[in-house]
């Protein structure tokens, strides 16, 4: 068979293999009871690993354009088998407008993968079995007696509800950060908050450095809004600022986003002197610097560092926040604090982006934090997460292959893997899909996707510490078979 394959492209080889089968099994170019070459013989054929073919292969089967029959190969199905979810939309004949809206940002989130009946999932964000749900319904109980239809309606527009911006103010006082009410702003999430930040600050065509790797999402966010991605590369103590200062007089960024408290998804911490060469840097060559502590409070170990917001005299630093990663994401709440013109801006841009973030939710996490509820809450989830954390490093020196390199996270959610050479985490994804294992592949992390390829982000939050051993386990499997083949 054979199968036409650009090898510059940054389409991963078993996607070009799986889209010319599914091109041609849709249209009925290979017809229903086709057998399909065998895996071996097909990657000898095109010059490939073993393991490109079986990926194709595999989610082809999960699309129900294929099916495997033990000792006899995989075959085409007929029409009537065929899940409806094959349909390809990309050949439907749109309106000219609406083919000039190309999607370049969600492909990594549709890709489909093998089922599994029992799939142990390493990505997400915390444990829904853990939710607060009990505390959280008394919080939320009082806010309804006390403030009854009030907190139904659209509430106080502008920065968000008062006490709750006190509340959050006091918070920050207690890590170093010295600001006011006045300059925190309520907003549905962080990942609004990076949004509003970007939409005020940025235009299409800026440059913006980030870590390399960094938060998935905040990339799909700069792509999005037309920005030019820059990234700075990190070790084990964060941003490696020595790199900067030439990057900065090389491409005159407008922005820096950085991650300096357990990064995501590198699990890393900023070191002390590096934050403040960092605050040095960006006074020197203006440059507005968005923190974003999505979980600086779950530390298990070592000595915490100041924010990069508590050393900006001059307010240089946009400080980004959320209740969502530590309570539950579906509250969708987040905060900025920011200094200045900026702050006015911002508020303004929200008001006319959603009008104000929901009034019942502010009210009910101000209660859940006033009366003592999210502190014990915090240290419960430090304790259980660390015990995870610690399951999950001596799952990976047991299962995984040794080759295998890690960073230990002294807190946050993610540790950080480096697979063996000539292992693809983006291409054993479908086959850990298979045996029962889900994570996130290095690829999503990278300004430059193929630099990710040897890369894995594995949660810890989210499985009990015999889960935890049971995944590695399987994946450290699926790693040596792949090496094998």
């Amino acid at each position: 068979m054979r199968i036409p394959l650009d090898r510059h492209s940054e389409i991963p080889l078993y996607e070009q293999v799986q889209d010319y089968l599914r091109t041609h099994i849709v249209a009925g170019q290979l017809a229903p009871e086709t057998r399909l070459p065998a895996t071996r013989k097909l990657a000898k054929e095109l010059g490939v690993s073993r393991i490109t073919i079986q990926n194709a292969y595999a989610n082809l089967e999960s699309e129900g354009l294929i099916a495997n029959r033990e000792g006899s190969g995989a075959y085409v199905l007929p029409p009537v088998q065929m899940q409806t979810a094959v349909t390809d939309s990309s050949s439907h004949q749109w309106p000219l407008w609406q083919q000039a809206l190309s999607d370049t940002t969600a492909k990594q989130l549709t890709t489909s993968l093998p089922s599994h009946p029992d799939t142990i999932s390493f990505t997400g964000v915390g444990d829904p079995r853990h939710f607060p749900l009990k505390d959280f319904q008394k919080s939320l109980n009082a806010v309804l007696k006390n403030e009854g239809s009030a907190v139904l309606e659209y509430g106080e527009m502008g920065a968000g509800y008062g006490p709750l911006r006190e509340t959050v103010a006091h918070i920050l006082a207690s890590q170093g950060i010295q600001t006011y009410a006045q300059n925190v702003l309520i907003t549905t999430g962080s990942q609004q908050a990076l949004a509003l930040i970007c939409q005020v600050l940025l235009k299409p065509g800026d440059v913006v450095l980030v870590e390399k790797p960094t938060y998935n999402f905040a990339l799909n966010l700069f792509r999005t809004l037309g920005l030019e991605i820059v990234g700075v590369p990190i070790d084990e103590d964060g941003l490696i600022v020595e790199q900067l200062e030439p990057l900065l007089q090389q491409h005159h960024p407008k922005l820096l986003y950085t991650i300096p408290n357990f990064q995501n998804p590198s699990g890393v911490c900023l070191a002390g002197a590096r934050r403040r060469q960092l605050i040095a840097l960006a006074e020197r060559y203006n440059l507005p610097i968005l923190e974003d502590d999505f979980v600086g409070d779950l530390r298990y170990n070592g000595r915490s560092q100041p924010a990069i917001k508590a050393l900006d005299p001059m307010g240089q630093v946009i400080y980004v926040g959320t209740f969502s990663k530590m309570l539950m994401p579906g509250l969708r709440l987040g905060y900025v604090v920011a200094d200045g013109p900026l702050f006015g801006r911002l508020v303004q841009l929200k008001q006319v982006t959603d009008l104000n973030s929901s009034p019942l939710i502010q009210h009910v996490v101000n209660d859940y934090i006033s009366v003592g509820r999210y502190q014990s809450h915090l240290r419960r989830s430090i304790r259980r997460y660390r015990q995870r954390r610690d399951a999950m490093l001596d799952a990976i020196k047991q299962y995984l292959p040794p080759e295998v390199t890690v960073i230990p996270p002294q807190g946050g959610l993610f540790v950080w893997l480096r697979l063996p050479p000539l292992l693809s985490a983006l291409a054993l994804r479908p086959l850990a899909a298979q045996a029962g294992v889900a994570y996130a592949p290095g690829s999503w992390f990278f300004p430059e996707p193929e630099e990710g390829e040897p890369y894995v982000r594995l949660n810890f939050a989210v499985q009990t510490p015999d889960r935890i051993a049971e995944g590695i386990r399987r994946l450290g499997r699926v790693a040596e078979e792949a090496a094998v083949n």
